[in-house]
């Protein structure tokens, strides 16, 4: 007789425990009290309140096991490029006292409201480099179309979410860090399919760190008084809101 019920194979099973232990380990993570400076490029401020305000994702949208494998393949190849950097020559500080246990560097301002934690500090480099310091480093892994995309058409054109994170990072991190605003950022970038690495010097943009700075006050405004910050599209076919975890929530709304 025909078994229409096979049972799943050995690796179908272990990963179901895999993914279902990820998926318990970010479910009891506390959620986010503050407005992450990473984010704050993100194209439309009323997704971006929606995620301050801790809204529900729609049905459906919460992370999957695979995703959170993705997303801790691309941690362990930022630590991978930290220990790569170094041992180029560059003199790269991660966390304070560059001990594992240290504190992460990043800023908090607006009563811890709005906050940003950054990959490293770059406090010296080989005189051939010619890099000045100390300047922020930026390491962001991504798949090899939008890799190549970033070789060719620098991270401001291609990640403008990136360009944004690393000129608020710049702004607020001066204080701490005197003349981490006048340095260029280096920005690394990891092919995660084939391991190339390409690495990119950005300028600190003033205005952009200034835009992303009001954007942020805004969201903070707009959620204590109650009110929705405008869509970024008049249409649900809009191509960012097709890929919004809060797309129903937000077109289920009447303005």
């Amino acid at each position: 007789m025909l078994d229409f019920n096979p049972r799943p194979s050995m690796a179908e099973r272990i990963n179901a425990l895999v993914d279902a232990a990820l998926i318990a380990e970010r479910e009891a993570t506390p959620p986010r009290t503050y407005l992450g400076a990473s984010r704050l490029g993100h194209a439309c401020e009323r997704a971006l309140q929606f995620e301050f305000a801790g809204a529900p994702k729609d049905e459906g949208q919460d992370f999957s096991g695979r995703s959170l494998r993705i997303f801790a393949i691309g941690h362990e190849l930022e630590d991978l490029a930290i220990r790569w950097l170094r041992a180029a020559g560059l003199n790269l500080y991660t966390r304070k006292g560059n001990r594992p246990d240290g504190d992460q560097f990043g800023f908090s301002v607006a009563g811890g409201r709005i906050r940003g934690h950054v990959d490293g500090i770059v406090a010296a480099a080989p005189a051939a480099l010619g890099l000045r310091t100390p300047a922020l480093w930026e390491c962001k892994t991504m798949n090899a179309k939008n890799w190549r995309a970033c070789v060719k058409d620098g991270v401001t054109v291609s990640k403008p979410v990136y360009a944004a994170q690393i000129a608020i990072y710049q702004a607020y991190m001066e204080p701490s860090v005197p003349g981490i605003s006048v340095a260029p950022a280096l920005f690394t970038a990891i092919n995660k399919d084939t391991a190339e690495l390409h690495h990119k010097l950005v300028p600190f943009d003033a205005a952009l760190a200034q835009r992303m700075s009001d954007r942020a006050v805004r969201i903070l405004q707009a959620t204590d008084a109650g009110e929705l910050l405008p869509r970024i599209a008049a249409s649900r076919d809009f191509f960012e809101c097709r890929f919004c975890t809060h797309a129903e929530r937000c077109w289920s709304l009447a303005a």
